[in-house]
């Protein structure tokens, strides 16, 4: 009986080992940096300039590092030397790049229908968009990857944390409590692995990833929500005088934000608003285009568009991947956040 129970222990253990091999984390600490020889200090002068790991440092220019106060282009260059061999940034074959997209961990919707479109659900590691009219399911969709991304990576989970930044108002914590009984989570675990901010002007959007880098520093984390990542520029900026501006700022929040997916493999999943579009006919199936223009259209990875159905079903579409053909499919929206659509 004994040999049995050890068995099935070693059987857990050896299961356990191979999950946390499946999560590995993607990021190496600025601690290592120590043992090459670079000062306690300098660490610190790296750390409170928002440098938390390695591969942000190999990911920084020249010009940003030679910014961060106390450091001196001598010293920029050190460092530019020591992390050049501790995060390989040169090429590699087509073979090993397809190896290295087989380990990446994909996050269930709730649809089944919707993950098949999405071959496997969101992707870790690449930005994604989400666009469409008012009450197509945009922010049901971010509640619901909140609650999924913590579950088992054998259930479509990714075993970590999620971060929500709110720019609407519309964060509702009860929602993920429902969400996570239907999962058969604890809704107060749940609640405790969602950091939210609620971010109050384009500015403080910003800060606030700087602030979400500290923090997935420290622990395990596999998704970012941004919903939505273009209302608060739409307020901030105004008229055609400061287009440009707003352009650029938005422009340099969605690069950090595709920074950090590729830092620390999350999942960066935000929803966009849409505006009418003049040049379509009244008349069109669609008149709605997303807000933000190229700049977020090559910014993300993979673009949904969502669109209202028959009673609570939505219908989403692929609007633009480099890997997912365009094709659409039907969920709906219920009370325990995203699932199948209903007849």
């Amino acid at each position: 009986m004994s040999a049995a129970v050890e068995q099935q222990q070693y059987q857990h253990e050896e299961q356990g080992m191979e999950e946390a091999e499946e999560c590995h984390v993607t990021y190496q600490s600025l601690d290592m940096l120590a043992e090459h020889g670079v000062a306690p200090n300098d660490l610190q002068k790296l750390n409170d300039a928002g440098f938390h790991t390695i591969e942000a440092i190999a990911h920084a220019t020249v010009r940003k590092l030679s910014e961060v106060r106390g450091l001196s282009e001598a010293k920029v260059v050190k460092l530019k030397d020591i992390v050049k061999q501790l995060v390989p940034m040169d090429f590699k074959t087509a073979a090993d790049a397809l190896e290295d997209r087989k380990s990446l961990v994909t996050l269930t919707t709730g649809s089944t229908e919707l993950d098949k479109l999405l071959e496997g659900g969101i992707e870790t590691g690449s930005l994604t968009e989400v666009f469409g009219e008012f009450r197509t399911g945009k922010t049901q969709l971010c509640h619901t990857l909140c609650v999924t991304c913590q579950m088992p990576v054998s259930e479509g989970g990714a075993e970590g944390k999620a971060i929500y930044i709110d720019t609407e108002g519309t964060f509702r914590p009860q929602r993920l409590q429902g969400i996570a009984e239907r999962f058969g989570m604890d809704p107060a675990v749940a609640l405790e692995n969602v950091a939210y901010a609620r971010a109050h002007n384009s500015e403080h959007q910003t800060e606030l990833l700087k602030m979400a880098a500290a923090i997935m520093s420290q622990d395990r984390y596999a998704l970012i929500v941004v919903d939505s990542a273009t209302a608060l520029y739409r307020t901030d900026y105004s008229g055609r005088g400061e287009l440009s501006e707003r352009q650029m700022q938005l422009a340099q929040f969605l690069r950090q934000l595709t920074r950090l997916a590729e830092e620390f493999g999350v999942a960066v999943f935000m929803t966009n608003q849409v505006v009418a579009n003049p040049d379509g006919m009244s008349f069109a199936k669609d008149s709605t285009k997303p807000i933000g223009g190229n700049i977020v259209a090559h910014a993300s990875t993979t673009r949904l568009r969502l669109r209202k159905g028959r009673g609570e079903n939505r219908i989403c579409t692929v609007f633009d991947s480099p890997t997912l053909p365009e094709a659409d499919c039907q969920f709906a929206v219920g009370p325990s956040g995203i699932c199948d659509a209903t007849e």
